[in-house]
């Protein structure tokens, strides 16, 4: 007999589900950001907010999270997400460009952080152990709040943005080392010896192992599935090389959000990347709320009110400390003070992984209990700053003129970029390639969509630039660069497929040329409503060619064949495109702007 359920078993997660549907639509609406919002109800519904007050009403317990260790667990796959999602939008060469700032501001920041913030611990009375963990605990910042505001703000790919990411994966890279050590020290010897050193080299061969094994296994593994053409197992596949990457570095001793990052920097450079940030996207976006969530529920504001003077005082020593040493670090590395202000500004604050790094201090009784608790509600304060922070440091950057010299900026908000000024192959089977040929014949640039896996494969094994997925899905084709393509041609055999990718395409950019491929003149005429700027039925185009080299073959001159197909052409044209049509328009508009 299968095991029943009760309701019960599910009202948190009914709780998250109507936080997300109340707090993003009301906060956009307010122009706040929602990472306050879900902070904030995270305090509200926590057993710190109203479950507080069940005794006194119980009917609160059907509005508050009855299991927050249980949520934070889930909660934590968040920030796996969106390291996985940051490593789609990089690459192996610019890692490689960005080694000065991850390996030189980034090492700069943690070790100065970490000294500073100790030796102010060891100030306030704790012993040298304990301040030392408290400090390590401090010095990380939060990349699951930071990324999401840069993104938002457009500051991800400034020079203050770049090296705010380029300390935060420092950080990341960091985590493993400092929770070894605290082990060492919490055996109260606190001496290293040569096995403590060695307790590094699962975590250095989990790395490599998954950069090795990435390589080998990803790109095919995929390759395989998209074959199958199966909706749904492609998305389980993406999950799958998520969580798996993440499981594989969890175990060799790193965080989970390191392993993704990994995986994701592997799939960078496939012909997969687009579609698998597509369909990983919704599940990013959902889990890094719940993440927003369950640091609020986390939050004991009684300990603030017994204690304001301690608790706001560490809160704000934590954002002076690091923001002076992130600041120096920066005009150390010739970022400039602009940038290295915002720089300062958004990794100021505290971050989640303080969380993990002060759990394992108190349980190896390293740090107090109570003392923890008490630095943890500080630096959670600070994470709610985070979003005004990174305003003020987009103030002091905007204007910033500085270049950073391992990486060139973008034109879009994407950390590699499509081409500006190309054009979209929508389709690359012969008819796109032949499209293809011709745009590289007047030296175009030009990017492909398709959905066979084989032809896919082909194309990158010839050196084009092409991906993997559904062109009919808007967000796949943003990715692709379609916000500053010059045209789009859709070559795809498939009617119904070829109408919902101009659909797509027309609602996106009124302004930009779109070609199609028809079938016949009711298609074409289909086309042209759906807002087509050109649509070119076979059956007609066939017959024109066909007329053309008969007239030829008899003797027609050839420059009075030419003038006649080009006048029937524009006659079916005509007919076709008719002026009420959204392809009409559009033509006219054109035209006008020509004369």
């Amino acid at each position: 007999m299968p095991h029943e359920v009760s309701p019960e078993s599910y009202k948190d997660l009914v709780l998250f589900l109507a936080t997300a549907g109340i707090v993003a639509p009301l906060f956009k609406r307010l122009k706040l950001n929602p990472i306050l919002g879900f902070l904030l109800a995270g305090v509200i519904l926590g057993p710190f907010g109203l479950g507080r007050f069940i005794p006194v009403a119980p009917w609160l317990d059907y509005v508050t999270v009855d299991n927050p260790d249980e949520i934070a667990q889930l909660a934590e796959f968040g920030v796996v997400f969106l390291l996985f999602m940051i490593g789609l939008e990089l690459s192996w060469e610019r890692l490689r460009l960005m080694r000065k700032l991850v390996f030189g501001l980034g090492a700069a920041q943690v070790i100065g952080c970490s000294i500073a913030l100790g030796l102010g611990a060891m100030a306030l009375g704790q012993p040298p152990v304990a301040a030392l963990a408290i400090g390590a605990a401090l010095t990380l910042s939060s990349t699951a709040i930071a990324v999401p505001v840069l993104a938002e703000r457009r500051r991800l790919h400034s020079d203050g943005g770049r090296a705010t990411f380029s300390v935060l994966l420092f950080q990341d890279l960091a985590v493993a080392p400092i929770l070894i050590t605290l082990t060492i020290l919490g055996r109260g010897d606190g001496a290293f010896a040569l096995k403590d050193l060695a307790a590094l080299a699962p975590a250095a061969l989990g790395l490599a192992g998954l950069v090795l094994i990435g390589r080998l296994v990803l790109r095919p593994m995929l390759k395989s599935v998209a074959k199958a053409k199966s909706e749904e197992m492609f998305m389980a596949a993406c999950l799958l090389v998520i969580i798996g990457a993440g499981m594989v570095a969890a175990l060799s001793g790193l965080s989970m959000a390191l392993g993704a990052f990994v995986a994701g920097v592997l799939l960078a450079e496939t012909e997969y990347r687009h579609e698998v940030e597509v369909k990983i996207e919704p599940f990013k976006g959902l889990l890094l709320s719940l993440f927003f969530v369950s640091l609020g529920i986390r939050l004991d504001l009684s300990l603030l009110f017994a204690n304001p003077v301690l608790i706001l005082g560490v809160g704000l020593g934590l954002l002076l400390v690091k923001g002076v040493i992130v600041f120096l670090g920066g005009m150390a590395m010739k970022l400039g003070v602009k940038a290295s202000t915002e720089a300062a500004l958004i990794l100021a604050a505290g971050g989640e992984f303080a969380f993990v790094i002060l759990d394992n201090a108190m349980g190896a009784q390293v740090v107090p209990r109570d003392i923890g608790q008490a630095v943890l509600v500080s630096a959670t304060l600070t994470m709610f700053l985070i979003p005004a922070l990174a305003g003020l440091g987009a103030r002091f950057g905007r204007t910033s003129n500085t270049q950073i010299s391992e990486a060139p900026k973008p034109a879009v908000e994407r950390l590699d970029p499509e081409p500006e000024g190309q054009v979209l192959v929508v389709g690359y089977g012969r008819v796109g390639k032949l499209v293809a040929d011709m745009l590289n014949r007047h030296d175009l640039p030009w990017t492909a969509v398709e959905r066979d896996a084989r032809l896919v494969e082909q194309g990158r094994r010839d050196g084009s630039r092409i991906y993997y997925g559904d062109a009919s899905r808007l967000e796949l084709l943003e990715r692709c660069g379609l916000a500053t393509a010059r045209a789009v041609v859709i070559t795809m055999d498939a009617p119904e497929a070829a109408e919902a990718v101009v659909a797509a395409v027309r609602g996106a950019r009124p302004d930009i040329s779109i070609v199609v491929r028809a079938r016949d003149a009711r298609h074409a005429a289909r086309l042209y409503e759906l807002g087509a700027t050109d649509a070119v039925p076979e059956t007609i185009e066939a017959s024109l060619q066909l007329s053309e080299a008969v007239l030829v073959d008899i003797g027609v001159p050839m420059g009075l064949v030419i003038a006649s197909i080009h006048e029937r052409r524009d006659e079916y044209r005509k007919i076709l495109n008719r002026p009420d049509a959204l392809g009409g328009k559009r033509r006219r508009l054109r035209d006008a702007s020509l004369r």
